[in-house]
């Protein structure tokens, strides 16, 4: 199943309370459930002004739906081909 990230431009991002991010991410995962198994989140990473998300999905609408039905915004969804690190290197 194909893997993609997600750009979310959300002014002030890091500075969102524990609270606020509970919040959010209970959002994301009702919607989640309410969509099926097809799609699943895998984590999410918070920046300045930006959230970077990486999810499990048959294609990038239904990515771009879970957005839609949560409110959130999805300014650039790509699939991911392939990933790399340092093992790569060896």
């Amino acid at each position: 199943m194909p893997k993609f990230l997600i750009e979310r431009e959300i002014p002030g991002a890091g500075k969102l309370s524990a609270a606020e991010l509970q919040g959010i991410s209970q959002k994301s995962s009702q919607i989640l459930q309410g969509m099926g198994p097809q799609i699943q989140w895998v984590q999410s990473y918070v920046t300045d002004d930006k959230v970077y998300c990486v999810y499990i999905a048959p294609n990038a609408d239904m990515v771009r739906e879970h957005a839609r039905q949560g409110g959130f915004p999805a300014n650039q969804v790509s699939e991911i081909k392939t990933m790399i690190d340092p093992t790569t290197a060896e």
